[in-house]
């Protein structure tokens, strides 16, 4: 120890000149080579590592004398698998820039020194044979390196560390990264293409688990109907019309059916028929039934006229609506059908399945209709015309009487009977607004019965009031506010004109300043607001005072009829909480402090100090 402890305070590279120096002087005083091997032992610069111990004697193992380099060579002589690696530029000594063994693994440092020191946080594990790539990136070190083992022994598959995911049990062998990626193990990219059944319409947004059960791929049902039977079963056709869904059917959409019934049958459909169901004519199994093409065969059931006008229901009937009797030609009868006729339902005037006993007078159909009681007499077409039986098509012209039907009044937009209450005497109706609008009055009777003062035909809400000729001139944003917002009723005249009465709400001082909001608040806008303290007040605000909000020294509410309870007007008054001399210096706190700032000292003299 005593010879040891003067070559650790050297450098290295001292260190090694000198032991040169020293041992080409032992060679040349005939020392041996083992006795220069115990001086070697003697000057070595520590301890080997446990993995090292049983050279600890034999420096040459890893040392060649005054050859530095060749260390390296001695190194890789006992650690094959890294001589490979570098060989062969594999794995992370393979890859890594070529340096020094000694830069990474430091020898001769203790026994329990650790001769591989790897910071995780800082290894770029690119440099491997393995890139972590999606959530590997993310993967603890000890997840896949296993304590115990040497990281090149860990494995470099999927099925290496993936083996207990697999759903698959093996079954599709161990090439993972085919569907999976290092993103997310549920996550597929299996090119179905490439298999006997393809991908399309709806199948590529279908889960695999669907088709493929049990996580079984191998002899899946290709067919629609392995799939699909259980739909065709219990909503479907229930077997009645075969097993070759794709017939009908597409992978674009299971509904509507694609069977095109004008190509593939001798059977064009055409109107209700392009809508109707397959079950509503093909009863049995579709195959080898042939059908009778007559509508009668069918619509037999639907024949009201109990086959007194034969079976060729065609000649009146269309497969637009068999209610719609649009081929038999009306014209040509006694009784042309115009205007609201040619609309007619046939029962309407057709009672029975008789068609000749119909009769060709108005009054005979239109009866239950005459509102007038017979008082106008029978002959509707003096007013009514065929065109509609209520206005606008009626021949009275209301503009040869006295009261002339324009705007709201115009006989399109409002009906007879608001006004003829009584239809059996359209005379001696009452001309006045107040006679049919007594109803509407939402002023109940308090504005009088002028209601054409303020309305017009043009528009029962369209009011037509000067507000300036009212108590209460409209001015700044009075002006744009809606009438509902101050006359909470029609009662106008039962409005308040004073600002509270109207503002309570927007009264943010709580009555502090009592309810004459007009000392502050102005029309224009409500937020703005003016009150010179200076003038209007026996106290100017200074200094600090004119930033400090109101409410802060007025904190009773206003006597009623003022803005404001009266204040004392002594500083103590208010800062009475802020007297650090409790009382001592007395009450007049202006004496020493300024109103700029509380923690501003006044200079002797009443200048303002630091």
């Amino acid at each position: 120890m005593l010879i040891q402890a003067p070559f650790f305070a050297l450098r290295p590279i001292a260190l090694r000149l000198l032991f040169a120096a020293l041992f080409a002087f032992w060679l040349q005083l005939g020392v041996g080579p083992a006795a220069a091997q115990g001086i070697e032992t003697i000057m070595s610069p520590g301890k080997l590592a446990k993995a090292h111990a049983k050279w600890e004697e034999d420096c040459a193992q890893c040392h060649v004398r005054f050859d530095r380099q060749a260390q390296d060579k001695r190194c890789l002589d006992c650690h094959k698998e890294t001589r490979a690696d570098v060989q062969n530029h594999t794995g992370l000594h393979g890859k890594m820039k070529p340096q020094a063994c000694r830069t990474c693994h430091a020898e001769h440092q203790g026994v329990d020194a650790k001769l591989v020191t790897l910071d995780k946080t800082q290894f770029d594990h690119k440099t491997t044979t393995f890139a972590l790539n999606g959530k590997h990136q993310k993967t603890e070190c000890d997840k896949c390196h296993v304590a115990g083992k040497k990281f090149r022994e860990t494995p470099d598959t999927c099925q290496g560390c993936h083996r207990k995911d697999d759903v698959h049990k093996g079954a599709l062998g161990n090439a993972c990264a085919d569907c999976h990626t290092e993103v997310s193990w549920k996550e597929a990219k299996f090119d179905h293409e490439k298999t006997k059944f393809s991908l399309t319409g709806k199948h590529v947004d279908v889960k695999c688990a669907e088709c493929h059960k049990d996580a079984v791929y191998k002899d899946t049902p290709k067919a629609c109907i392995g799939c699909h039977r259980k739909i065709d079963e219990q909503k479907g056709h229930k077997g009645q019309f075969g097993e070759k869904c794709e017939t009908c059917h597409t992978t674009k959409a299971w509904k509507p059916s694609q069977f095109n019934h004008d190509v593939d049958t001798k059977y064009l459909l055409k109107g209700k028929h392009v809508q109707a169901k397959c079950v509503s004519c093909h009863t049995g199994k579709l195959f080898g039934t042939k059908l009778a093409q007559d509508c009668f065969a069918c619509h037999g059931k639907d024949d009201k006229h109990k086959d007194s006008l034969g079976h060729e229901c065609q000649n009146c009937h269309t497969e637009k609506a068999w209610k719609e009797q649009a081929k038999f030609d009306h014209s040509k009868s006694e009784f042309p059908l115009a205007g609201k006729h040619a609309q007619a339902k046939c029962t309407a005037c057709h009672e029975g399945v008789m068609f000749k006993s119909a009769s060709k007078e108005c009054y005979s159909c239109h009866k239950k209709e005459d509102k007038h009681e017979a008082s106008l007499g029978t002959q509707c077409g003096d007013c009514h015309t065929d065109l509609g039986w209520k206005l606008p098509h009626t021949r009275f012209d209301h503009a040869k009487t006295r009261f002339v039907l324009r705007n709201l009044h115009d006989e399109k937009k409002i009906a007879c009977k608001t006004c003829h209450a009584d239809l059996k005497s359209f005379r001696n109706t009452a001309l006045e607004c107040y006679a049919c609008h007594k109803k509407d009055d939402k002023h109940e009777g308090q504005l009088g019965q002028k209601c054409e003062q303020c309305h017009s035909d043009r528009g029962w809400k369209g009011e037509r009031f000067d507000h300036n000729k009212a108590r209460f001139v409209l001015t700044g944003g009075h002006a744009l506010t809606a009438c509902k917002s101050c006359h909470l009723t029609p009662r106008f005249r039962d409005a308040k004109r004073d600002c509270f009465s109207c503002h309570q709400k927007t009264d943010k001082h709580k009555l502090a300043f009592g309810v004459a909001c007009e000392s502050c608040h102005n029309a224009r806008a409500w937020p703005l607001w003016s009150y010179d303290h200076d003038k209007r007040t026996r106290y100017p605000l200074e200094g600090a005072h004119a930033k400090v909000a109101c409410a802060r020294c007025h904190t009773e509410p206003a006597p009623e009829g003022k803005a404001a309870a009266a204040l004392q007007t002594t500083c103590y008054s208010c800062h009475r909480g802020h007297d650090t001399h409790e009382g001592r210096f007395g009450l007049r706190c202006e004496q020493c402090h300024s109103s700029s700032s509380w923690k501003k000292i006044k200079g002797r003299g009443g200048v303002d100090g630091g």
